[in-house]
């Protein structure tokens, strides 16, 4: 993008009654952000859900000055400044109606044809989920995926620092703006996530780590992901939240179940059990549901079929559907056996590692 039409699209950003939708909106109707600010207010009217309360700041200096400012500093700072419809802009997200539409972003990031994963959860970690974090991305590594996380205590600085450990690259999406780092604590990693990932935002420099961007970052987290993963949560908490955003986007989400009395398990168990989530007890079960492969395993081995007599009653109705129907995906199996989505993934797993069916791209199944 040329300099005047960045300073456009953060003048858009900066207008409090244009969000990314509007914006979007706006900018499909004049061609780009900067024939927005030079079309006329009547023909901007006529645009569905566009109104004079929308458009009440359009043309006020004060947010182009404000533009200006914003993008002299992430100039002076050399950040990178992804546009929704750059090449460069995360293809997920892009999918995702209420993406931003600039994000800004330091490090170096290689997001092109890369296995993108989400794991979030409570900031009160306990070992349980430590462990969990350092287990899952040892099993994980060998796929070299990339981690994002929002960097806060507990659950996202784990997962982030054992990626690191890995060298996988892992992307924190921060609550404020590229100048800080929060918590501060944390600062101490901000090098070594730099040269693993980085950081990305749509917040500008003047914007600080309130609440309300923490919750709506966490849209961000949920669009550039093939599916999220919670560890740990309480009944409520942020991670609930990106997971709701994660299942409205049409990803998977995962969650690792606990004790019915641990409190930091309850989030998770809920998820299972509302079937919003697929339980989720190592890496194995997320790249069995991804359809993800391993290098070493492209070459598939011949798998010695199993007797049909050593299939529990679940098993054998499945294997039934499969052999009369041929290839079929996950929610069409577990739809037509009558079963939940987690008890179907955990039986086609159980049956894949008995030898009488086989994975195939896109979640499809099929009996040998």
């Amino acid at each position: 993008m040329t300099e005047p039409e960045i300073i456009a699209a953060l003048r858009l950003q900066a207008i409090p009654n244009i969000g990314d939708i509007t914006a979007k909106k706006l900018i499909a109707h004049c061609g780009s952000p900067t024939a927005v600010f030079e079309d006329k207010q009547h023909r901007l009217l006529k645009i569905d859900g566009i109104g004079t309360q929308t458009l009440k700041g359009l043309h006020d200096p004060i947010y182009l000055e404000d533009a200006k400012r914003e993008f002299e500093f992430l100039s002076k700072e050399q950040v990178h400044i992804s546009y929704f419809n750059d090449a460069d802009y995360p293809f997920r997200l892009k999918h995702c109606v209420d993406g931003p539409i600039l994000l800004f972003s330091k490090g170096k990031m290689d997001l092109s044809g890369q296995k993108i994963i989400s794991v979030v959860g409570t900031r009160n970690i306990t070992n349980y989920g430590s462990s969990f974090c350092m287990e899952f991305i040892e099993e994980l590594a060998p796929l070299d995926p990339v981690i994002v996380s929002g960097f806060a205590y507990g659950v996202d600085i784990s997962i982030q620092k054992a990626a690191m450990d890995k060298g996988l690259q892992t992307i924190a999406c921060l609550a404020h703006g590229l100048n800080q780092i929060y918590p501060k604590a944390h600062k101490k990693y901000q090098r070594k996530m730099e040269a693993n990932g980085g950081f990305v935002t749509e917040f500008w420099s003047t914007s600080k780590p309130d609440r309300e961007n923490f919750l709506k970052r966490n849209r961000i987290i949920a669009g550039m992901s093939e599916a999220t993963i919670v560890v740990e949560s309480a009944e409520k908490g942020g991670s609930l939240v990106t997971a709701e955003l994660a299942n409205g986007y049409n990803r998977e989400v995962f969650a690792v179940p606990g004790r019915t009395t641990d409190k930091l398990s309850k989030g998770c168990n809920d998820l299972i059990k509302q079937q919003k989530a697929h339980l989720l007890t190592s890496a194995a079960e997320l790249v069995y549901l991804l359809g993800w492969e391993l290098e070493e395993k492209k070459v598939q081995q011949p798998i010695q079929k199993q007797l049909f007599v050593d299939l529990d009653p679940t098993e054998q109705s499945i294997y039934s559907y499969l052999q009369l129907n041929g290839k079929q995906l996950l929610d069409t199996v577990a739809l037509a056996c009558n079963l939940p989505i987690f008890k179907t993934s955990s039986t086609l797993l159980s049956m894949e590692m008995k030898g009488v069916i086989r994975p195939l791209p896109g979640k499809l199944f099929e009996a040998i």
